[in-house]
């Protein structure tokens, strides 16, 4: 079943007071908040590789503010476990029965700082969770609930101490992205109000996380016509084809691909995905998906560069795609 047109028109109206409402606290960066919340209605995960006090934190207070979601922060250090992320079972004496203490993955919206400092033992205490949003320790499995996403941010400059994510891992956030300094006029609205320690408190929530949820199944109602499909498969083939990389697009990223679109199409009011929402959503969905030879890498090749080029060279479907 497809969504209607009224109904896109709604979900569209809807994500854009959300958007609204996240910007009043994360100033300049309506882009960067639709994709996160293009992450979140697709069910997926963001990665930002930002240097520190681009607002990160308060981009994940103000999510969690607008959808009256409960959010947490984890600070990922080289002495980090697992149990610290996921929880742990205790042994109760009163009770005489182990008892699960629920760890911070147990939120709607995790901000996982400075991901790369953990052990990777450590972040993969992640992957069942982000892959399936469910958490299984001493053999029992826990439901982490919906909406749940994962915002996780790392350092691009200071790599000292840092272990570098695994393309397994990598491959499991949704999008890439950074929300870097604002611009001029955002900074000033910012020093303005430099007493304002954190903005999202004053935030108005717009919806519930109930909602949240069924906006997400909303959206996945969103038609992707079988010729928007041959598309994202052929330019998934050629980034595997292409002499620069290793590695190219995996299966999961095509999926994620298409759920990408599915809630960017419907964010427009669009019953339907065209193949411009693939050329859009492709540096943010794919370029970290990409894995590069060294040698092309020495000369000076980047997943940037061969995506470009993917995209120039691969045809895009001229019909419209409409339900």
């Amino acid at each position: 079943m497809t969504m209607t047109n009224e109904q896109a028109a709604w979900f569209a109206e809807t994500f854009e007071k959300l958007v609204t409402n996240v910007g009043k606290a994360v100033l300049g960066k309506e882009h960067v908040i639709r994709l996160t919340f293009t992450a979140m209605m697709a069910e997926g995960h963001v990665l930002f590789e930002d240097a520190p006090g681009t607002g990160k934190t308060s981009l994940a207070r103000a999510l969690a503010a607008t959808v009256q979601g409960s959010h947490n922060r984890i600070q990922f250090t080289p002495d980090l476990l697992p149990s610290d992320v996921t929880g742990v079972t205790i042994y109760d004496q009163k009770t005489q029965k182990f008892e699960f203490h629920k760890g911070p993955v147990f939120n709607n919206i995790v901000l996982a700082d400075e991901i790369n400092r953990a052990s990777p033992k450590t972040q993969s205490a992640l992957l069942e969770v982000m892959e399936e949003s469910r958490v299984t320790v001493d053999g029992t499995t826990y439901e982490a609930g919906r909406p749940f996403m994962v915002l996780a941010t790392q350092n691009p400059i200071e790599q000292a101490g840092t272990y570098r994510l695994p393309e397994a891992q990598l491959d499991r956030f949704l999008i890439k992205t950074s929300i870097g300094y604002p611009d001029h006029a955002s900074t000033v609205r910012l020093l303005g109000g430099a007493n304002l320690k954190d903005r999202s408190k004053d935030l108005t929530p717009l919806i519930t996380t109930q909602a949240v949820a069924d906006m997400a199944d909303l959206a996945a109602t969103t038609h992707v016509d079988t010729a928007v499909l041959e598309y994202i498969s052929r330019l998934c083939e050629e980034t595997r084809n292409a002499s620069e990389t290793r590695l190219g697009v995996s299966v999961r990223g095509a999926l994620a691909m298409v759920r990408a679109a599915k809630v960017w199409a419907a964010s427009q009011g669009r019953n339907f995905v065209l193949p411009d929402d693939i050329k859009e959503l492709a540096p943010v969905v794919w370029t970290h998906r990409l894995v590069m030879d060294p040698e092309a890498e020495f000369s000076g090749a980047t997943p940037e560069v061969v995506l470009t080029r993917v995209l120039a060279d691969v045809a895009a479907p001229q019909q419209r795609a409409s339900a």
